[in-house]
């Protein structure tokens, strides 16, 4: 097996410790060491200490200078939409002259307008579209992503759009985790006078789920659980289908407005809860006494131009887990640079640097279940690294905008440099 030796690094960010969620002050500990290397031996981590004992314990290993630079885990981006076709730009604008985020849905905007255009389009389109997307994302620092389908809305179109994500996992060197969000909306067809949403829930147990599970074809079901979307009991439905089947659970919890998501989440015994803006004191107090992570997506609610985001301090001093994503999406969240949610976490969130970073390694890992496996740099965990244009951890969130990742390592292997196409 090959061996790797990351030698001269200002700091190392081990992120080391307990392989699960972090809370409380143990998510003020990024593991900030400086004179260290990291020992890679295959696809795993071997060793990290001092440069000097690793150097005499690895003399055959090839040598990875990083040039007075920042390694850290790879980050981990545990919420993305990034299998869809057309960008849908204009909805900005309207959101911009005042147009709300339901209005526009009332209008055959959002959501349906992804549903149309994506059912137009074959896999190999979509796969085509989606191999730039999820390489521009890695460009950022991401190793780990989990993609979402929920732009199909019927049996067909969602199993292409998981079909895409499995393909994508093994033609990429990235590590994907495939969800599957066929409950993101009622689709138009089962609204009005046709068949109703209690039909179109029944087709999502009855029909897609046993269909997505027969072909092995995603370890999470996730449900929009929001006023207007999908009921707090038809979310249960889903989701006790869904584990009855052998999926992972999640969902969309308490965006817009407090309606149970969290409360439910940790009823259940999700792995996490998402979004989460506005979250009541009760969600808030389940949470933290449930071992469902908070994943907060403070990109989404700024480029919506809302003024509230989610009480990240309240979830956090009140004892829950938090975990920091993108929502790379191509409504509501149309970046793909994780950087730049770290920069909010701080600037928005009032998160320290230490904290986004846990946020953004263990505890995303925490959030697709992958804790013992990825987010920190320790031995036995999966070579998933990522190296930075800083001196200083702190340089990270703070060059708000730029992309400072200089290259990552997935299972040990190389897997971007810098130049990766822009999205289309």
């Amino acid at each position: 097996m090959t061996q790797l030796l990351f030698v001269n690094a200002s700091q190392v960010v081990t992120c080391a410790g307990p392989p699960r969620a972090r809370r409380g002050g143990e998510a003020s500990d990024a593991g900030v060491v400086e004179n260290a290397a990291v020992a890679i031996d295959g696809e795993v981590i071997s060793a990290v200490g001092a440069q000097s004992d690793l150097e005499k314990q690895f003399p055959d290993a090839e040598r990875i200078d990083c040039d007075g630079r920042v390694i850290s885990p790879g980050l981990v981006d545990s919420h993305t939409h990034a299998i869809f076709g057309r960008a849908r730009y204009e909805e900005q604008q309207l959101r911009a002259a005042g147009v709300g985020y339901m209005e526009i849905a009332r209008r055959g905007g959002g959501i349906h307008s992804s549903v149309a255009d994506l059912r137009k389009r074959s896999e190999d389109e979509l796969y085509d579209l989606a191999v730039p997307r999820i390489q521009r994302l890695a460009s950022y620092g991401s190793t780990t992503i989990e993609v979402k389908s929920g732009y199909g809305l019927s049996l067909d179109d969602e199993l292409k759009s998981l079909r895409v994500i499995a393909r994508l996992s093994r033609d990429l060197k990235i590590r994907l985790v495939p969800t599957w969000l066929g409950a993101h909306e009622i689709p138009l067809e089962f609204r009005g006078s046709g068949p109703g949403r209690r039909d179109y829930v029944r087709l999502l147990i009855d029909e897609i789920l046993p269909a997505v599970v027969r072909e092995g074809l995603a370890r999470f079901a996730d449900v929009f659980c929001e006023p207007g979307v999908f009921t707090l009991d038809e979310t249960r439905a889903i989701l006790e289908a869904s584990r009855s089947a052998g999926l992972g659970i999640k969902l969309h919890a308490d965006e817009l407005e407090p309606h149970g998501g969290a409360e439910l989440a940790a009823a259940l015994g999700a792995v996490s809860a998402d979004h989460l803006a506005a979250v009541s004191e009760r969600g808030i107090a389940a949470l933290a006494g449930s071992g469902t992570v908070a994943t907060l997506l403070p990109g989404t609610m700024l480029f919506l131009g809302r003024d509230r985001q989610a009480p990240a301090r309240a979830l956090m001093d009140g004892g829950a887990a938090v975990a920091l994503a993108t929502d790379f999406n191509p409504g509501t969240s149309p970046t793909a640079n994780f950087p730049l949610i770290l920069t909010l976490g701080v600037s928005q969130l009032r998160m320290s640097v230490a904290e986004v970073f846990i946020a953004a390694t263990v505890n995303g890992a925490a959030a697709l279940g992958l804790a013992d496996k990825v987010g920190q740099l320790a031995p036995g965990f999966s070579a998933d690294l990522a190296l930075w244009d800083a001196s200083d951890i702190r340089e990270i969130p703070y060059w708000y905008g730029d992309r400072r990742c200089m290259g990552t390592w997935v299972r040990g292997k190389n897997t971007v440099t810098p130049g990766t196409p822009p999205i289309t």
